[in-house]
């Protein structure tokens, strides 16, 4: 799962102001509309056509209510949430990304759906779904339920005689031996996999194998130096032997599935969120085998865990509290609502729902929440909203893991830099 992979949606409809509004839209006096509503997140064009969609069901219940809508790809959306923040123009219902919800929750600009239950019913949500708790108060509620998985183009490693190993018991040596197996029978023209190491999730789930955490429960920095020296090693001593690319050979230019290295061909395997199966299927042209990430069997924990990259939230100021309340309990609990949507954010958090959509969907679809639906019933840690700092945190192994690809880091200096940043902006467990 590449960083920042989250694209957008945009309908049409009328605009909602607030007055006197500090930055993260606190204070004055919200003007409210009986009939419209205001509406931002991110999607591909896809995610667009169905959850107007969905969006189109509920108007037909509410009749007259106009649902005004903005989208963005996720560094854009970002900005834009601050902006509109900032500016006092608060949507009332919105996507947050695990990476930020903590810093609107802790200033005060969410509503706290603990306290209106009576419209949001959460009856049929596990108590183990990743709800965006914060000292004990909702602030989030998960778009969808997801989790990563290897993908591998079964006609590639069919074509150089390559079998794909177990993914249920696959170890990280399994891994590269598959990779480097493809990298030699292809000549270098197709490698193995790609890893994309500057994806916090991806480390997450290493780091959480050798017994860590990343992000401690009390929201300090919890992986050691050694261990973050070895995740940046893997990469250094992988690209020697032939495991992973050269630095250079694979060149992402945006986010869409269409323009991912195995849908282009240079690889056989990534890491991809499980939701989005069918569009790596369609857009790579061929059949995938969906694996679990390496080293589940053989660390010392548990790495992977059932997550949400997306929460919807409504703002404390939102003129229209009672709309947003009703959509949102829409979006959770309708089960004409979800097949029109379908699982493009992940597996609906209900479980009545999602065993009611689940026979009318793809075979791709199916296989995604199959998956998921077989984590859920395994011992996996809990997920979480990152503490404040995950962003900068996120952004840091950014910009050090291309160090350390083009060898300019070390990765002892690499570990020593992102534990730096971590104190600076998080302390340290």
């Amino acid at each position: 799962m590449s960083r920042r992979t989250l694209l957008g949606l945009g309908l049409g409809a009328s605009a909602l102001l607030l007055a006197g509004c500090n930055r993260f839209g606190i204070g004055g006096e919200p003007t409210a509309s009986a009939s419209s509503l205001d509406m931002i997140w991110w999607g591909d064009a896809a995610r667009a056509e169905a959850t107007e969609a969905m969006l189109a069901i509920f108007q037909e219940q509410h009749d007259g209510l106009t649902i005004k809508t903005e989208y963005q790809d996720s560094g854009p959306y970002s900005d834009k949430l601050a902006t509109r923040f900032a500016g006092g123009d608060v949507p009332d219902l919105f996507n947050q990304r695990r990476d930020g919800l903590r810093e609107y929750a802790d200033r005060g600009a969410l509503l706290d759906l603990n306290e209106h239950l009576d419209v949001l019913n959460l009856d049929d949500v596990p108590s183990t779904s990743p709800l965006g708790l914060v000292d004990g108060a909702l602030y989030g509620i998960p778009a969808g339920l997801n989790a990563v998985g290897f993908v591998i183009n079964r006609d590639l490693t069919a074509q150089y005689g390559v079998e794909i190993p177990d993914g249920d018991t696959w170890s990280w040596d399994e891994l590269w031996a598959f990779s480097k197996a493809v990298s030699d029978a292809s000549g270098g023209q197709v490698y193995g996999v790609d890893l994309d190491f500057s994806t916090v999730q991806n480390l997450v789930v290493y780091i959480r194998q050798t017994g860590e955490e990343m992000y401690n429960e009390d929201g300090t920095f919890g992986a050691s130096e050694q261990t973050l020296a070895d995740w940046f090693a893997m990469s250094l001593e992988q690209r020697k032997t032939g495991g992973l690319a050269p630095a250079g050979f694979i060149e992402v230019t945006g986010g869409a599935t269409e323009q991912s290295p195995i849908a282009t061909g240079l690889v056989a395997g990534q890491i991809i969120p499980t939701n989005n199966l069918k569009a790596y299927t369609d857009a790579t042209g061929s059949p995938l085998e969906l694996l679990r990430i390496p080293g589940e069997v053989q660390g010392a924990r548990r790495g992977m865990s059932i997550d949400t990259s997306m929460y919807w939230s409504i703002g404390q100021q939102s003129p229209n509290k009672d709309t947003a309340l009703q959509l949102l309990d829409f979006i959770v609990n309708s089960v004409e609502g979800n097949e029109a949507v379908g699982p493009t954010r992940g597996l609906p958090i209900s479980t009545v729902v999602a065993d009611a959509i689940a026979s009318g969907l793809g075979e791709e679809d199916q296989r995604s929440i199959e998956y998921i639906s077989g984590l859920g019933a395994e011992d996996l840690p809990i997920s979480r909203p990152d503490p404040i700092g995950g962003t900068t945190i996120q952004d840091a192994l950014a910009d050090i893991a291309v160090e350390v690809t083009f060898e300019r880091t070390s990765p002892q200096e690499a570990a020593k830099q992102i534990l730096q940043v971590a104190s600076d902006t998080m302390g340290l467990g």
